[in-house]
């Protein structure tokens, strides 16, 4: 921005300033100066400019790979002297940040010294640590001395440098790169570059892959630091597609047994960008929240590789639902998001799918070729002059000798003399005594050869577009056999998992100790638990005149339906009930049950199970458990039921067949097949009356039979054929029991 660029627009007649226009036109130029100049990466070499002067300045100190380190303070020393004019610190972030390995896929910089760590501590000062480039940074720069990109002036003039480097390799895509910019941010995941050197070799032969295609070679991102990917594969293709979308990143974890049946979590690998230390102060916060009751405790015995020690509560503590609940939770789970935000041939942001940037980095890598052919074209003509010039010499050795010993201006006689060009008469004129032996003449003749048939060569590659992309084919090959999955950098970290199929009330009950109780509700509608399955529920104490009505096993996790005579449905989670040795509470102090209204029965939600619902006049249907669960402390309608009709029969429907039993002792047998299916209604006539209801129902499987209980305990059990003079249609009126039959008319007894 030039100083001309600073001064308001100013009317010339009122000599008013107009606020307005000045503060668009500076802040279009601070927004265009962040994006170019500060948070989009080049997609040709994934740089931004502050990693692109430093990789530069790293070169002219010939900080190469096979040389030694340098004092860090003397690199950024350099950048913010020459090329980067900003604060040194935020240059040695940068710096920093291409040598951290849990930071980036593929370092840029071989750092010596403390460079920080996955916890979030902070490197040391730039004046403790030492530097170098990484083989990648120097296949970046590689041909940069040959013409290969355009430089332009730095800042004050006074020094050039590269506007992009040749990079010799996927650095956009293999790195990734985040930034925030005015009004667009870009956010680009990290890549294995085995798999983006196949993908990159069948774009060069296809064209117009689509990105289906090219997922066969990516199938996702591979991050530093591992961890499992659980997004679906339709996901990850219309984010790839589009540029713009996420990856859900899970935490590698195994269950390591300590004895007599305990065990303990491990996580080995995190998400990619989480801190460490900050996952496990959230988790010990939420352990205090006491919002992990399945957990307790977490232990970090991290050395140079992760290790959390997450311990559960007991041995009965599920694992993989613990491991749910902490996904849900803490950044053991987390998001990766993609935004393929980048500078088109660095002037122009774009959203690009993942096949155009990795089309971008092939074309460039195409111009970068040409270009040092045509550079290497240009060394041989002006050798070839200079070998020609020689040649001539020493053809006429004794003439050339006389010539420079005698003539006062020698290079202009040589010139004319021999038809030699100024270069060439220049050349012989420096030439030493020492190169006039014979076989100097031999290795001039065998050179120029060489350099003719090279010259051949490059003429030829460049007038072939299909040897150029065979040029570069070979390059990658190269590239991908460096990186490889047979070697440590090259093997892919990051696998893929579908997450599991959990369901709400699985992640609900994770938040709760299991444990078994027995819940008992008392006739005037009390209810408490009782510790373990093995309470004597007759046994308990009740308010004078009450007495027991419903006992029922179940789990803390569990929750419980509860059906009244107006036909609704409640739930209430176990854990949730009040325990002790007392009377309990008012179950309707937690229910709002109409006036008037009883509970007709308890029972335990299973998830897939179906329930038969029967009014006391005989009309009933069919219904899923999932849709009895009432959100509400007002339930769910479920049963319709008006006047003096009431809720009478809930029984558990696992079966093919039907008994009825009315209060005019009955029974009717019929298939459940005639029964419809329903989340709520009035039902249909299961049994004729003339006068009196529905006494009990019950559903059987034919094969075993039908069976029932009396108040002895004896059971009793009739096959359908001997029941067969009882089955009928759905609404007959039946006929007598058998004997046997409870006089009670039920079939528990």
């Amino acid at each position: 921005m030039s100083d001309n660029d600073l001064v308001a627009p100013i009317d010339k007649e009122t000599g008013v300033i107009d606020l307005k226009k000045a503060l668009e036109e500076r802040y279009l130029s601070y927004a265009l100066s962040t994006i170019t100049q500060r948070a989009l990466p080049d997609v040709r070499d994934g740089l931004k400019p502050v990693h692109r002067r430093i990789l530069h300045a790293m070169r002219l100190l010939k900080l190469d790979p096979s040389q030694g380190y340098k004092q860090s303070a003397r690199i950024i020393g350099d950048v913010i002297g020459k090329y980067h004019p900003h604060g040194e610190q935020s240059v040695y972030d940068a710096l920093v940040r291409l040598a951290q390995d849990f930071a980036v896929r593929y370092p840029l910089v071989d750092g010596q010294g403390n460079f920080g760590n996955i916890d979030g501590d902070s490197a040391a000062a730039m004046r403790y640590t030492e530097s170098r480039m990484t083989d990648v940074a120097a296949r970046l720069m590689e041909g940069i001395n040959e013409d290969a990109v355009d430089f332009k002036d730095t800042y004050d003039g006074e020094d050039n440098e590269p506007i992009v480097v040749p990079a010799n390799f996927p650095n956009l895509l293999a790195n990734g790169s985040s930034g925030i910019a005015v009004g667009m941010a870009t956010s680009i995941p990290p890549h294995n570059v085995y798999e983006l050197c196949n993908a990159a070799l069948y774009l060069i032969n296809h064209p117009n892959a689509s990105i289906s295609e090219i997922m066969k070679f990516i199938p996702g991102p591979d991050f530093p630091t591992g961890g499992i990917i659980v997004e679906d594969e339709a996901s990850i293709e219309q984010a790839y597609k589009t540029g713009r979308g996420g990856f859900r990143v899970r935490s590698r974890w195994e269950i390591e047994e300590t004895g007599r049946g305990l065990y303990q979590i491990i996580v080995t690998e995190i998400p990619y960008g989480v801190q460490k230390s900050r996952l496990i102060e959230k988790i010990a916060d939420l352990l205090l929240a006491k919002k992990l009751p399945l957990l307790k405790d977490v232990r970090d015995e991290s050395t140079e590789f992760v290790r959390l020690v997450l311990e559960p509560k007991n041995r009965a503590v599920d694992a993989k639902i613990l491991m749910e609940s902490l996904f849900k939770l803490t950044d053991l789970e987390n998001r990766i998001s993609l935004n393929l935000n980048v500078l088109d041939m660095g002037k122009v942001p774009k959203v690009m799918s993942i096949v155009e940037a990795l089309g971008a980095w092939l074309k460039h890598r195409k111009v970068v070729l040409v270009r040092r052919s045509n550079f290497r074209l240009r060394q041989i003509k002006h050798r070839l002059e200079l070998l020609g010039g020689y040649l001539i010499a020493y053809l006429n050795i004794d003439a050339v000798i006389r010539i420079i010993r005698f003539e006062d201006e020698p290079k202009a006689e040589l010139i004319s003399q021999f038809s030699l060009s100024d270069v060439q008469a220049e050349a012989v004129l420096n030439m030493r005594l020492r190169s006039l032996r014979k076989l100097e003449e031999f290795e001039i003749k065998k050179e120029h050869d060489a350099l003719t048939l090279e010259q051949e060569q490059l003429n030829s590659l460049l007038a072939s577009d299909k040897k150029q992309w065979g040029v570069i084919t070979n390059e990658i090959e190269k590239l991908k056999l460096d990186y490889s999955p047979s070697t440590a950098t090259g093997k892919r970290r990051t696998s893929f998992e579908k997450a599991p199929l959990t369901s709400e009330i699985d992640l609900v009950s994770a938040m709760i100790e299991k444990e078994p109780i027995t819940i008992i509700l008392s006739e005037k509608g009390w209810i408490k638990t009782m510790k373990g399955h093995n309470a004597d529920a007759n046994a308990q104490a009740f308010k004078s005149g009450d007495e027991l009505k419903i006992a029922i096993k179940c789990e803390t996790t569990d929750k419980i339906l509860l059906l009244s005579t107006g036909g609704k449905v409640f739930t209430l989670s176990a854990d949730k009930l009040p325990s002790g040795r007392g009377h309990g509470e008012p179950v309707r102090i937690m229910l709002d049950i109409e006036e008037g209204h009883d509970i007709v029965d308890m029972f335990v939600y299973k998830a897939g199970a179906k329930r038969l619902l029967a009014s006391d006049i005989g009309n009933g249907f069919i219904v899923p458990e999932s849709a009895l669960i009432a959100n509400t402390k007002k339930g769910k309608q479920v049963l319709n039921v008006s006047g003096v009709i009431e809720a009478k029969i809930c029984v558990t429907a696992v079966g093919d067949h039907i008994a009825i039993i009315g209060k005019n002792r009955k029974l009717l047998v019929f298939p459940v097949v005639q029964l419809p299916e329903m989340n709520r209604g009035k039902g249909v006539r299961l049994q004729k009356y003339k006068d009196g209801g529905i006494s009990d129902a019950r559903i059987f499987a034919s094969n075993k039979g039908l069976s029932w209980s009396d108040s002895s305990g004896r059971t009793y059990v009739r096959t359908m054929e001997e029941l067969r003079d009882w089955i009928g249609e759905r609404a007959q009126a039946g006929r007598q029991p058998p004997t046997g039959f409870p006089k009670n008319n039920r079939f528990n007894g």
